[in-house]
């Protein structure tokens, strides 16, 4: 008796599943291996989630669907995941990029009250419907970009209302688009100019009275610190992050980005998430990582914005530690809502393979939000996030670069998006 779908892709002609147990390629071939890639695949949607994947001959054998796509000559994967993105803000920070072209500093920005204060004050001026609509946008793009999980950090805020004005934006978004958002509490970005002179004051404000607040109305899944040189030192993060995770709240830091400090090891003795950025570490945050299981999630954009040395991934990845890599969307140091060209990055410019920096934007993504049972991966009841890609191979998607090879985008078993593609 044959089985209801939703939607049954068929005839991909590489459909990577991110689990290399399911690959039917040849074995000679690492980079379709370590993908799980199955030759002529197919894969059956129903009620939002995967029903079942293998190949086109056997699902169409079993499937009676409602829709069928053919993605004949087309490469099919699981839906990108962005897992580090700062995609709520008002403002703009393009004269300072101009002024970093021409040989200013991060920190001297910072000092002068530029940077993330310069947002933070562009942030707290707009309402709840001003900044949804210019978050709106940002979504569509990265949607275009098949991206089908973003994380979304609050950040330019810093005092309470701001902050949880950011987060209820986030929930807001959540209802009138497809893509699955990951709401984190970033209070712990930088101290803001008003507790300059009494930092303290404004640690226990994040963890006697906004993170209580956040936690109680469920407004964020985790708590993020930005732990280094003109942000948090790592006993002040310690407190914030302990404070998030005893109220239930997954954690991760902003680690290593301009010094060597021990962000890292902090997320692993905590048992977090991610540490991310890590353009400075040392071979003790990466055993400590690699021990404890903690994502390494790189960020390209902004070392490429910030002129600074990309973090090699082959490092950690030689070390056991799982890597991912991110938009890291934001007003100042990264602002693209491009991931595919973040993985383009990843794999010229920071070691990995092309298999690698494909499951840095899916499974080890998905690792990096604590979603690797729900996301990154295309097995039965995982999420109906699938990108089918106008690309003949896998390779090509990385090696064509600064085109957009995304043709059809499905989200939660509903097309998404879907846009004609020139070859």
């Amino acid at each position: 008796m044959m089985q209801h779908a939703d939607i049954l892709i068929i005839n991909a002609g590489q459909l990577l599943t991110m689990e290399p147990s399911m690959s039917q390629a040849p074995q000679d071939d690492r980079d379709l291996v370590d993908t799980g890639c199955i030759l002529d695949g197919a894969v059956a949607l129903r009620d939002g989630r995967v029903a079942a994947v293998g190949r086109t001959v056997d699902l169409m054998a079993e499937f009676k669907p409602k829709q069928i796509i053919d993605a004949t000559g087309r490469v099919v994967c699981p839906g990108f995941v962005d897992p580090h993105t700062h995609l709520v803000f008002a403002g703009s920070r393009h004269l300072e990029f101009g002024l970093r072209m021409r040989g200013a500093t991060y920190h001297e920005i910072l000092a002068k009250g530029g940077g993330i204060h310069s947002t933070v004050q562009a942030t707290r001026a707009a309402s709840h419907d001003e900044l949804e609509e210019l978050a709106l946008p940002r979504l569509r793009r990265l949607l275009c970009h098949g991206v089908t999980t973003v994380e979304v950090k609050s950040g330019y805020g810093l005092d309470a209302a701001a902050e949880i004005k950011i987060l209820e934006v986030v929930q807001r978004l959540a209802g009138r688009q497809s893509i699955r958002l990951c709401p984190t509490y970033l209070g712990a970005h930088v101290v803001p100019v008003e507790f300059k002179e009494d930092r303290s004051a404004y640690l226990r404000l994040m963890v006697h009275e906004v993170l209580p607040e956040i936690a109680r109305r469920g407004l964020a899944t985790a708590c993020d610190a930005f732990i280094d040189q003109g942000a948090f030192e790592v006993h002040e993060a310690r407190i914030v992050l302990e404070t998030a995770r005893s109220l239930g709240l997954m954690v991760k830091a902003h680690a290593g980005q301009f010094s060597a400090c021990g962000a890292p090891a902090l997320v692993a003795e905590l048992g977090g998430l991610s540490a991310d950025h890590l353009e400075v570490v040392t071979d003790e945050d990466i055993a400590a990582m690699a021990a404890a299981g903690v994502v390494a999630t790189l960020l390209p954009g902004a070392a490429l914005c910030l002129r600074d040395e990309f973090p090699s991934g082959r490092r950690f990845l030689d070390r056991g530690v799982e890597v991912a890599v991110a938009t890291d969307l934001n007003p100042g140091t990264s602002r693209t809502e491009n991931l595919p060209l973040m993985g383009v990055l990843a794999a010229t410019r920071q070691g990995l393979s092309v298999a690698e920096a494909l499951r840095a934007m899916t499974v080890s993504a998905a690792k990096a939000l604590g979603l690797s049972h729900e996301v990154g991966s295309l097995r039965p009841g995982s999420r109906g996030d699938i990108v089918v890609l106008d690309v003949l191979d896998v390779r090509d998607f990385f090696y064509h670069f600064g085109q957009n090879h995304v043709f059809l985008v499905i989200a939660a078993g509903a097309v998404a998006l879907e846009r004609e593609q020139d070859r």
